[in-house]
């Protein structure tokens, strides 16, 4: 057999290896996913064993001496997410090539192309889960401080967009638009208003409610209650990187969101609330006990203001959501930076001791 295949061989299972242990580890202690490391796991092993059969003879042709393609690589500013596009597609371009010269006369007795060739789409369904996991999880990492709805039926959708930007200019680290009582044409101009507002200032952007409306405005996820639609419905109908938070009011619901692939729950109402009357509030020790028994992130709602902001994050809250503590205030974006101080003040606190 002639020693440029072999070299060629050698040099794609190498790429392939490299790339199926990168993403092996992302998921394993990244995302601490079993399940995809699990498969990650597997190819890589299945991609040994098979060029295994080869011995020594596939390694020593290997001259990184004369190799004319060392040190042309491209370096470019990465990201976890553009590092694992950039190691799937190295790995479904090196299974193609160890594939396609898997159908030679002489490699065809020790390798069958078409398991190189399952391997690659079984991939191809790896690469878009993993991928919308990690990016996912890079939006959620931004919901760990003040999340402001902008709530239409408080604000009135004319001064919907002046209140979001005073709030990003306060040190909102999320917007939400919650519009019940807009049409939805009128409440998507809004949405694409808000979403581009957001996306120059790093703001987490979520739409309330109405999944056509979020994914239409390019928002970064949706936020729904226990009456809309199911968590495993949206994410069919959602871009692979849309967040998906979830309203609860007990241990059992916020259990049952993140087993249907919730990226978070919001605990309403932890106080009583004049935005929504009718909301049974859970209080502190509720919010604590649901932070408890699950491992996303959680957002506190409901009677939360400058005074007992402190006692909620010490109960377990990632974030904080508040309506009436700012937009109840006539400069809402001090009222903001006053909400955000006690968070940093209360974060602090909690690294000391």
């Amino acid at each position: 057999m002639p020693l440029q295949i072999l070299r060629i061989i050698d040099a794609n299972c190498n790429r392939v290896s490299e790339g199926l242990r990168f993403l092996e580890d992302v998921s394993r202690f990244l995302l601490n996913d079993a399940a995809l490391s699990k498969q990650l796991k597997q190819m890589r092993h299945g991609v040994i064993s098979r060029l295994s059969e080869f011995g020594p003879t596939l390694i020593s042709p290997r001259n990184t001496e004369t190799d004319v393609g060392i040190g042309t690589s491209i370096s470019r500013q990465q990201n976890i997410s553009s590092l694992v596009v950039a190691n799937a597609r190295r790995i479904e371009e090196g299974l193609r090539v160890i594939e396609e010269f898997s159908k030679l006369p002489e490699l065809r007795v020790k390798l069958r192309s078409k398991d190189f060739e399952a391997m690659r789409f079984r991939l191809y369904s790896i690469h878009r889960e993993l991928l919308s996991r990690v990016t996912r999880r890079q939006k959620i990492e931004r919901l760990r401080g003040l999340y402001i709805i902008i709530d239409t039926r408080t604000l009135g959708s004319g001064n919907a967009a002046g209140a979001a930007r005073n709030a990003i200019r306060g040190g909102a680290r999320a917007i939400q638009l919650r519009g019940k009582d807009q049409n939805k044409a009128s409440l998507l101009v809004l949405a694409e208003q808000l979403a581009e507002l957001c996306r120059k200032a790093n703001v987490l952007f979520i739409v309330n409610d109405y999944p056509e409306i979020a994914m239409a405005s390019g928002a970064d996820g949706i936020h729904v209650g226990q009456d809309d639609l199911p968590v495993k419905v949206i994410r069919r109908e959602l871009p692979i990187d849309s967040v998906i938070g979830v309203s609860v009011t007990t241990v059992a619901q916020a259990r049952k969101a993140e087993k249907e692939g919730a990226d978070y729950i919001a605990v309403s109402a932890v106080f009583p609330t004049p935005t929504k009357a009718e909301a049974k509030a859970v209080g502190l020790k509720g919010l604590q006990q649901v932070k408890k028994a699950v491992s996303i992130p959680v957002v506190a709602i409901g009677g939360i203001n400058r005074q007992n902001i402190g006692k909620v994050l010490s109960y377990g809250a990632d974030a904080v959501a508040c309506i009436s503590a700012v937009f109840g205030q006539k400069d809402t974006e001090a009222a903001v930076s006053r909400l955000v101080r006690e968070i940093e003040k209360r974060r602090k606190n909690i690294q000391k001791s």
